[in-house]
């Protein structure tokens, strides 16, 4: 019988060079201002998914991510790296998704994949830092979850045992299959991408992008919309998002004096006295 693991990954602006047009006015992130990049903690699933893979027999890895059609690079991405199947979930009626909105059409594509043992992900977005769409999907799927997971310790067949990386210390967890794990940044990075794989996999495209760049099919990446999951078009986009986003402000830290103290006495009680200064 076939294992099937589901990793769920996202394509998300690189939050760490936001500059003033980072926002649009309706409080959204302007995508198209921020370069492109793999979840960093999507990637820490997907290798905790290919080590997980390379323990159970007859297992097969399969890659989703929501988003536009250019998230289809992430996709090839993953595929390069091990994942035997993705899906592009994507339709114009998904823009503007909150967390509840997305999550709602995640579980929906998850749904649709049929039998499915365990799903992972990253633990959060760097483009929201919520943590909070993990959690919701297996809610929805109800589906027994493990989060903050760091590192597998056993696996077979029928359960899973985990290591967590919590505040004040680990633990370990086991559940059974069918179950949901989310994985920290703590957990060991993803692989090199394979070179085989690489020449393997470059030409696979999804049907927008086929039809956009009118490309010949070679390796058809599977795409789904909104009536491909059967969603309900009030819980999708901005209208099925209660999160709103009032306003957003630019911080901008100017560092001020500064000074190099050695770990003298001298030093140490000059720094004393300008504190109590």
């Amino acid at each position: 019988m076939i294992f099937n693991i589901v990793v769920l990954i996202k394509q998300v602006p690189d939050t760490r060079n936001v500059g003033k047009d980072a926002m649009k006015e309706d409080g959204t992130v302007n995508r198209a201002a921020l370069q492109a990049i793999f979840n960093p903690e999507d990637l820490n699933a997907l290798e905790m998914a290919l080590k997980l893979k390379e323990t159970i027999d007859n297992a097969v890895l399969t890659v989703i991510t929501m988003g536009p059609v250019r998230a289809a690079e992430i996709l090839r991405e993953a595929l390069y790296r091990g994942a035997d199947k993705a899906v592009l979930v994507t339709d114009s009626k998904f823009a503007g998704a909150d967390t509840l909105s997305t999550s709602y059409v995640l579980a929906l594509a998850v749904k649709k994949m049929g039998k499915v043992d365990v799903v992972l992900g990253g633990r959060q977005a760097i483009d929201g830092d919520t943590a909070q769409v993990g959690p919701q999907i297996a809610e929805k799927l109800n589906l027994p979850q493990i989060t903050y997971s760091e590192e597998i310790v056993s696996a077979t067949h029928t359960k899973i045992q985990i290591k967590r990386r919590l505040e004040r210390g680990i633990e370990i967890v086991e559940t059974k299959y069918p179950c949901l794990i989310t994985v920290h940044s703590s957990a060991p990075p993803c692989r090199f991408k394979n070179a085989k794989r690489v020449m393997k996999f470059k030409k696979a495209f999804a049907h927008s992008e086929l039809k956009k760049e009118n490309l010949n099919p070679q390796l058809v990446i599977e795409e789904w919309g909104a009536s491909d999951l059967n969603a309900d078009i009030e819980k999708l986009g901005l209208n099925g998002s209660p999160t709103k986003v009032k306003k957003i402000d630019n911080v901008v830290l100017v560092q001020k004096e500064s000074k190099i103290l050695s770990a003298t006495d001298e030093n140490i009680k000059q720094m004393m006295k300008s504190i109590n200064n």
